[in-house]
């Protein structure tokens, strides 16, 4: 696996897939200065798919392998594809009691990758010439097939061929095996070779249940019951920070409908004068005032001219953006508009 790693590392840097936060032009002076930048993979785009827990919690797990020196860009069709096979049996067991759908938290990807596994892209698109950064799949229509294909089957193992036939088709055939430098690996061996159960803590902050418990966060995405290790909120975002500053990326889980989340600027802030407290994020979470609408990768920290913290955040909406496909988001917009983050234990600072 140490030998997998190196040739990683090695073709990582040929092809220089590791990327910063990217600045402005120079004709567009940039309004904030960066702290802590982590390496990431290319910007994607996730279309009109209900895949951002997909591709954010993807993409930070790619981030962590590439601080530590590892290069690898991982397949949300895959995860998606894995999806739909379990959705399809759910919908008949239920004799059409649920529904067929890829909305999910990052915590769903999490779960998947101890029961499916992972693939890297190009294991996934080998010789079958889709673009390795965005596949195309119309997933909206794709989920409707699946529910066809439910409907008409006598019998579970029925379902499972017809389901696997029809994403062949669709997405593209698996791979038997995944081959790396001379070695083999299932996809669970793969994936345990990214992360472990459990390297990823899924956290949040409200008071309605007690602080240092864990609970089945409340929200419509939360469709498998998952639960979520509840902290204060400066205690929340002091281990955010602290993560970022150890080299580890963070999840973000959140509320992407206020009027200061403008992605074609690539900012997301607060009115001026908001109170960003305990009690102002449980009032907006009490009165549905924050959602949960989004994902995305935390991948470092800078400040603005005045010298307030900001978050930067990697997107998967693509690059149509002034920081290509990068967000900064404020320190008062993440205290009140987070639903959810997960990061990697421990979270210590450096040299400490």
């Amino acid at each position: 696996m140490k030998k997998m790693w190196t040739w990683l590392l090695i073709i990582g840097l040929m092809t220089a897939c590791c990327r910063p936060a990217p600045k402005t032009s120079e004709a567009t002076p940039n309004e904030f200065t960066d702290e802590v930048v982590l390496k990431t993979t290319p910007v994607r785009n996730q279309g009109h798919s209900d895949l951002c827990w997909a591709y954010a919690m993807l993409t930070t797990i790619e981030t962590d392998r590439l601080m530590v020196g590892d290069s690898i860009t991982l397949s949300t069709d895959y995860v998606a594809r894995c999806l739909l096979q379990e959705e399809a049996r759910r919908y008949f067991l239920s004799k059409g009691g649920t529904n067929i759908s890829l909305r999910g938290m990052s915590s769903t990807l999490l779960n998947l990758l101890e029961r499916s596994g992972a693939l890297p892209f190009d294991s996934y698109y080998q010789n079958q010439g889709t673009d390795i950064y965005n596949s195309g799949v119309n997933y909206n229509v794709l989920c409707r097939k699946v529910k066809d294909v439910a409907r008409a089957s006598a019998s579970l193992s029925m379902i499972d061929q017809h389901v696997t036939d029809l994403l062949d088709r669709e997405v593209g055939c698996l791979p038997r095996i995944i081959a790396l430098y001379g070695a083999t690996y299932t996809p669970h061996e793969f994936a345990h070779s990214l992360c472990l159960p459990g390297d990823y803590v899924a956290m949040t902050s409200f008071t309605h249940h007690p602080f240092g418990s864990k609970f089945a966060l409340e929200t419509p995405d939360n469709r498998f019951g998952d639960t979520f290790l509840n902290l204060p909120i400066d205690t929340l975002m002091k281990r955010i920070v602290q993560s970022l500053q150890s080299g580890h990326a963070v999840c973000w889980e959140g509320d992407t409908s206020e009027a200061g989340f403008r992605f074609a600027e690539g900012r997301a802030t607060m009115p001026e004068g908001t109170k960003a407290t305990q009690e102002e994020r449980q009032r907006l979470f009490d009165r549905r005032q924050t959602t949960d609408d989004h994902c995305m990768e935390l991948c470092g920290l800078a400040r603005d001219r005045k010298g307030q913290r900001f978050f930067i955040a990697k997107n998967s909406w693509g690059k149509g953006n002034r920081y290509k496909g990068f967000m900064y988001l404020s320190d008062d917009y993440v205290r009140l508009k987070t639903i959810a983050v997960y990061m990697r234990m421990p979270i210590e600072p450096p040299n400490q």
